[in-house]
């Protein structure tokens, strides 16, 4: 297929609408019918929203996920619950999240759910669209859980996540899924002060089983727990080793760093295709179509436009839904403007 020049794509996650985030309080009070109808009336008001925008790449909004990582340990077993543990007061961060301790090796007899996302995607969306699923990487899905005396630590737990990882990825693949983004925030995350060589090969490993049967991307940021970033903001220390990764395209935060390392973009173009996030979803400052023209053209510098796509920063599901399509109708209008 012909690369489109500055494509238009977005991590994954969308904003979920604002009765999905009452009814995801109230499940109780829902019957598995009324669930599964909102679960359709929610993927297909992110559909709409993301072609009205005007994006080449659309996905399913992951609104299905109720949290980044933490909704697919509901798919794994051997986790106990320590949501005792948790803040529950205060300005947001990851302290309140809820942390796993585990108590049994870990397995996901079922898979991790992401196979059911793609194929109600593809269902519901619309042809002629790029459909993208997306999963989190053994690393970083490892991030809320505790080892208990079941493994030594994250690094024993990333490995025996990396195999059920795979085999989702795999039957991704048998599913018909054409671009499959594995997000490895934490990996960019800890770039600064863990060894980058053990996360490639963690990654490679991971992706091994489906490298040319598929588009692989991976999204790397630093960040955005209710809006909040959590790593060192800077891709310096991701160079030279993150250029062995096994992808057809890397998706880096930009905004987030006002551009500082823009320069940097160039490496990685003589190696992979570049997603550059020109949307800060940090911010409820709408983007003009002339800034993000402006941004375009500052990554066109050093990335080729068939090499170029462009997104926002993060996924959106912590960004309005009211801004997010405003957001992202500038991001498409500009990219057209721009090719």
């Amino acid at each position: 297929m012909q690369p489109i020049p500055i494509k238009t794509t977005v991590v994954g996650s969308w904003p979920f609408p604002s009765w999905l985030e009452f009814a995801s309080e109230n499940l109780d009070k829902f019957g598995p019918a009324d669930i599964n109808e909102m679960i359709e009336d929610a993927v297909v008001n992110a559909i709409h929203d993301q072609v009205s925008a005007g994006l080449d790449v659309i996905t399913d909004g992951e609104q299905t996920r109720l949290d980044f990582n933490l909704s697919f340990y509901g798919f794994i077993k051997g986790l106990q619950a320590n949501h005792e543990e948790t803040r529950k007061f205060g300005p947001p961060a990851h302290d309140q999240r809820g942390k796993h301790t585990i108590i049994e090796p870990l397995t996901a007899p079922k898979g991790l759910g992401v196979v059911e996302e793609f194929k109600r995607l593809k269902r519901l969306a619309p042809e002629g669209k790029i459909l993208k699923a997306s999963i989190p990487g053994p690393y970083t899905l490892s991030g809320r859980m505790l080892p208990g005396e079941i493994y030594k630590d994250r690094w024993e737990i990333t490995e025996a996540l990396l195999p059920i990882v795979a085999k989702e990825l795999a039957a991704l693949v048998e599913a018909g899924a054409k671009e499959i983004c594995i997000d490895e925030p934490s990996m960019s995350c800890y770039a600064y002060k863990e060894d980058t060589k053990r996360f490639v090969d963690i990654f490679n490993r991971t992706v091994k089983g489906i490298v040319g049967k598929t588009r692989i991307g991976t999204h790397l940021c630093f960040g955005n727990y209710k809006g909040r970033s959590v790593g060192k903001k800077t891709i310096l220390p991701m160079l030279p080793d993150f250029l062995d990764f096994t992808v057809d395209e890397l998706h880096t935060e930009m905004c987030v760093l006002n551009f500082a390392e823009v320069h940097l973009l160039e490496r990685f173009a003589e190696k992979m295709d570049v997603a550059v996030g020109v949307i800060d979803v940090k911010s409820y400052y709408i983007e003009t179509v002339e800034d993000i023209k402006e941004r375009i053209a500052k990554c066109l510098k050093y990335v080729p436009a068939d090499k170029l796509a462009i997104a926002p920063d993060c996924g959106m599901s912590q960004t309005a839904r009211w801004a997010t399509k405003q957001k992202i109708a500038n991001m498409c209008t500009a990219a057209n403007l721009m090719r």
